[in-house]
């Protein structure tokens, strides 16, 4: 089996998603409808657990990288700084996402023509749920409610991380170990634990800001705080790549089960709109991305996107951003030489605001419905559609399908019925899983280019590590 693993998980990533589509195509074709549904659900439950095993390391990922980050900055004024330039940039690609996808939807018209009348309305909520939504929500949190709630799991992980806060004290104690080492073990468990009773990954990045800013003002350079969060930081990454390795078999399972259950008349029903995405995609990524990193920091894109290959398979396979988010730290910080004090801080931030994938997608979807539905839309209407797809893409959940149910906010720009948003959504629905698997490499790629830009702006970026000739 050595061969295998001297093979770039990349490759093994890709090789898994093309006989993933391949079996799924073939159990559709080949095997009677309930049979090859039952056969493609056992094999999904790989997949599913391939992602149960990410999202296990994502909450103390986020948490140790997110402090370990901060005190590795040194100064809170830089982390403000790093905080600005990060935001402005994701707002900066966002508005380029909008606009690239509303020529996309200009230029091919994917609604002329599609029939709807067969489509299954399903009603949607026209309330946004985005950043500022998620902001209100988490300062009404209340952070012990599932404690409170007696949930089981998540009495289970806070007995078990108190148990352990116990544990290492007295065994800190007992070596004759100060207590700022104490201190600091006990405080970043019973923080971890608060904010795995939440699971909200935007309070978790608060949480783990508020800890980080307190322990920046350790004396010293090499404090207790920082070799602790340093090494546990360390520690989750290392156990993120021992999970990357049954990456092959996890997407092949997603990718066979989205194949067989979608099939090939799902894809031809929605031809020109799957065009309209994975072009408007293909070119942001390229255009936007690749420019920024061609021509606005005068490295090589090819090795950039090289680098991040590992993230964009798994970010296709699982439609999920906060999924992917610890094989895309992994990656920038080992492939694009971006310091982890950086990546640390904007990758989290990104798996949360950063939506360029969505934005893109809104605006495509937007005009589809004005297409199918002969909605006759003035200039300002464009305009109209962009803010609002950019602001309601902000801080949209990063799991699969949430922008869909987003669609209404933005259809309502230009008075689209309830009944015929229902139309609409439930048109798309069946196969937006197609569509998200792409949204979703965006918005990774999207977080990778922000890292890296923000790294070398602040002479976090280490250029050799980028520029290393590849193996693959």
């Amino acid at each position: 089996m050595s061969w295998w693993f001297g093979v770039k998980l990349w490759k093994r990533v890709f090789l898994g998603l093309i006989l993933g589509v391949a079996f799924g195509l073939a159990v559709s074709q080949t095997m009677a409808p309930e049979a090859g549904e039952a056969l493609l659900n056992q094999i999904k439950i790989v997949g599913d657990i391939f992602i149960a095993a990410i999202r296990l390391v994502i909450i103390p990922l986020i948490f140790f990288t997110l402090i370990a980050g901060v005190l590795a900055l040194g100064d809170p004024k830089k982390l403000g700084t790093i905080g600005l330039k990060t935001l402005v940039l994701y707002l900066l690609t966002t508005f380029f996402a909008n606009t690239i996808g509303l020529a996309m939807g200009t230029i091919f018209r994917p609604g002329r023509g599609v029939e709807l009348g067969a489509a299954e309305p399903r009603v949607i909520s026209a309330e946004a749920g985005g950043f500022l939504d998620r902001i209100v929500g988490m300062a009404t949190k209340n952070p012990f409610e599932k404690i409170m709630a007696g949930e089981p799991m998540t009495l289970v992980i806070g007995a078990l991380l108190i148990l352990a806060a116990i544990w290492l004290t007295r065994r800190v104690e007992e070596g004759g170990v100060k207590r700022p080492v104490v201190a600091v073990i006990f405080t970043a468990l019973f923080a971890l634990g608060i904010a795995m009773s939440s699971m909200d990954i935007l309070f978790l990045i608060f949480v783990s800001l508020v800890i980080g800013v307190v322990f920046l003002f350790e004396p010293g350079d090499d404090g207790p705080a920082m070799r602790f969060f340093t090494y546990a930081s360390d520690k989750v990454l290392g156990v993120t790549h021992m999970i990357m390795e049954i990456a092959p078999f996890g997407v092949f399972a997603l990718i066979a089960w989205v194949a067989g259950t979608r099939g090939l008349e799902t894809f031809t029903a929605i031809f020109w709109l799957v065009i309209a995405v994975y072009l408007g995609c293909f070119i942001h990524m390229a255009l936007i991305y690749g420019g920024i990193v061609k021509f606005g920091l005068k490295l090589p894109f090819i090795n950039f996107f090289r680098g991040i290959l590992d993230a964009q398979m798994v970010a296709y396979s699982t439609s999920s951003s906060s999924a992917t988010l610890p094989v895309t730290i992994s990656n920038v910080t080992e492939n694009l030489g971006v310091k982890k004090s950086i990546a640390g801080s904007v990758l989290p931030l990104g798996a949360t605001i950063n939506m360029d994938g969505t934005a893109l997608y809104l605006g495509i979807v937007a005009l589809f419905t004005a297409q199918a539905f002969g909605y006759s839309l003035e200039p300002h209407h464009y305009g109209l559609i962009a803010l609002t797809a950019a602001l309601v893409s902000i801080g949209t959940a990063g799991i699969p399908s949430a922008s869909l149910f987003l669609l209404a906010t933005v259809l309502q720009v230009f008075d689209v019925t309830p009944e015929h948003t229902a139309i609409i959504v439930g048109f798309i629905f069946p196969f937006d899983r197609l569509l998200d698997m792409m949204r979703t490499v965006v918005n990774v790629t999207g977080d990778a280019t922000v890292a890296v830009t923000v790294a070398k702006w602040e002479g976090e970026l280490d250029e050799a590590v980028f520029r290393q000739k590849s193996s693959n």
